[in-house]
């Protein structure tokens, strides 16, 4: 009879006291060990933090190979009796698929066809799988209820997905709690950088009130629709509703921490990895070289060196021009960018459901000009009816289509513009350029990081010359599942034509209308 193990072993010295058996023996053990338990136990360590932690949203991830997948369908397997688990592309869900049938040793009650699996047992349990390739596909799940959402790779998910997916977690059994579990790694681009927004405390370095790892954070939506933190579990009143706060937490995961993967020696695997990936997969950073696409108008290293060169002013200089950028509804922004020359004040936004029609966008805007500066407004739709209004309160105003020509060109005077929209994010990309005399300093801001580095251009042929062409504005609310309302509105001071202030300009406070009731 062997020696009874240490009671004090390490799970590396586990792992290389196991490397020394025969596959027998490891079958051996393997039986001795599991003979008579569930089917999935967690790994001791953070994968079962991550399983029995009480926050309603769980974001479980950092490194490659600490069972992020495998967290996901055992919390199913286990602890649920609805449960849906998403992959950006259906493609993606094989994987999931043949690891279900791995650990329940069949395929029984799958039906691959609807990508449901029904286990029986003394608590039947429905797992589904769901994809989301399209932005809109989301509507696919509309309305359906489960208590357990999960998402294998979240930082491939558009930010609206997710929300609008974990909108609809309900249960008709109250001893089954409600909860969203979500696994990845760093992303690899700007367009999954709203997961290090959406759990800034733990990830984000220069958050101002860092959380540990496993630590609760409770939070509400806010009037504008983004997130706001609250101290904690207890209700708050929001814009005259009473919120429920929900808590959220981040627990990274390691290769180091699973057993089995250690065995195969897989973290080898990662430490032969190219960086940046080996930094994002094997070392779990976050902030690790997140490359650019190839034809990104704005790199996102400028528009972080223009955050981190902001800092807030009491002295803030004349205003030089005003973005407006109107919404009247939806889950779009109304948004002002307010420019000093080279530095940009906090951007004010308002819901669109508030700023509904062009005298309340007017009325939004017209407080915040100072030194006669010229309002710059899109004004397409709703926009047109706001010029109307600006225009009678005596204020100065410029129409900006960005769909009309541009004569202008760039600073090298090699390449022109198709279009007024082209002109001025050019225009904003060369001011951020960290060679331009002065360079610009913008609030930081994680949406209006996500508004510009979400930019594409294209070199088009325009005539017999050749010209810069942006993705359009769709095209932008399609990639980030929102509309660029921030970066639209910091872009439009940047316009060609925009007119000096004249004399004040005065108006009586009966002039302007009430913005915040329509």
């Amino acid at each position: 009879m062997p020696s009874p193990l240490p009671a004090d072993l390490t799970p590396t010295e586990l792992v290389e006291l196991m490397q020394r058996l025969t596959l027998e023996e490891q079958a051996e053990l393997d039986h001795l060990l599991t003979a008579g338990l569930p089917r999935w136990l967690p790994q001791v360590g953070p994968q079962t933090d991550a399983l029995e932690s009480e926050a309603d949203i769980v974001f479980y991830g950092g490194q490659a190979g600490g069972g992020k997948s495998d967290l996901l369908l055992g919390a199913a397997l286990t602890r649920h009796e609805h449960s849906i688990i998403f992959r950006r592309e259906s493609v993606q869900l094989v994987g999931l698929e043949e690891r279900v049938a791995r650990i329940l040793g069949s395929r029984s009650g799958y039906n691959g066809q609807a990508k449901v699996w029904r286990l029986p047992g003394a608590t039947p349990r429905i797992l589904e799988f769901g994809s989301v390739k399209e932005p809109n596909d989301w509507m696919k799940y509309q309305g359906r209820a489960h208590d357990l959402k999960g998402f294998d790779e979240i930082t491939h998910f558009l930010e609206t997905q997710f929300r609008t997916l974990i909108g609809w977690m309900r249960t008709d059994n109250p001893s089954v709690r409600q909860r969203v579990i979500c696994a990845g790694n760093p992303p690899t681009d700007a367009e999954g950088e709203w997961v290090i927004r959406y759990w800034a405390p733990w990830l984000d370095p220069q958050h101002p009130n860092p959380a540990q790892p496993g630590e609760l954070r409770w939070f509400v939506t806010d009037e504008e629709g983004g997130d706001r933190e609250v101290p904690g579990p207890e209700p708050v009143m929001v814009g005259g509703e009473l919120m429920t706060p929900k808590s959220r937490t981040f627990i990274r995961s390691s290769v180091d921490d699973n057993l089995f993967l250690q065995l195969t020696g897989y973290k080898a695997t990662l430490q032969a990895l190219p960086e940046p990936l080996r930094s994002q997969m094997l070392r779990g950073n976050f902030m690790a070289g997140r490359s650019d696409p190839v034809w990104q108008l704005i790199p996102t290293d400028w528009v972080k060196a223009a955050m981190t060169r902001w800092s807030p002013r009491q002295e803030k200089g004349p205003m030089t021009a005003l973005g407006l950028d109107p919404s009247r509804g939806g889950a779009d922004k109304t948004s002002a960018a307010r420019r000093h020359g080279a530095w940009f004040d906090v951007l004010v936004t308002a819901p669109g459901q508030v700023t509904c029609d062009g005298p309340t966008a007017a009325g939004f805007v017209a407080p915040l000009v100072r030194n006669g500066a010229c309002i710059c407004v899109d004004s397409i739709g709703i926009g047109s009816s706001a010029l109307d209004f600006i225009k009678g309160l005596n204020l100065l105003v410029l129409a900006v289509a960005g769909s009309e020509a541009s004569t202008g060109s760039t600073v090298a005077g090699n390449l022109r513009f198709r279009n007024k929209r082209a002109e001025m994010y050019w225009r904003l990309r060369e001011a951020l350029d960290p060679a331009a005399e002065p360079p610009i300093a913008l609030p930081p801001d994680q949406e209006l990081l996500g508004d510009l580095c979400a930019v594409r251009y294209k070199v088009a042929q325009l005539g017999k010359a050749a010209a810069i062409q942006i993705r359009d504005k769709d095209e932008i609310r399609e990639l980030l599942g929102r509309s660029p309302d921030k970066g639209d509105s910091v872009a439009l001071t940047f316009v060609s034509g925009i007119p000096m202030p004249g004399p004040a300009r005065q108006r009586t406070a009966r002039e302007v209308p009430d913005w915040r009731v329509c």
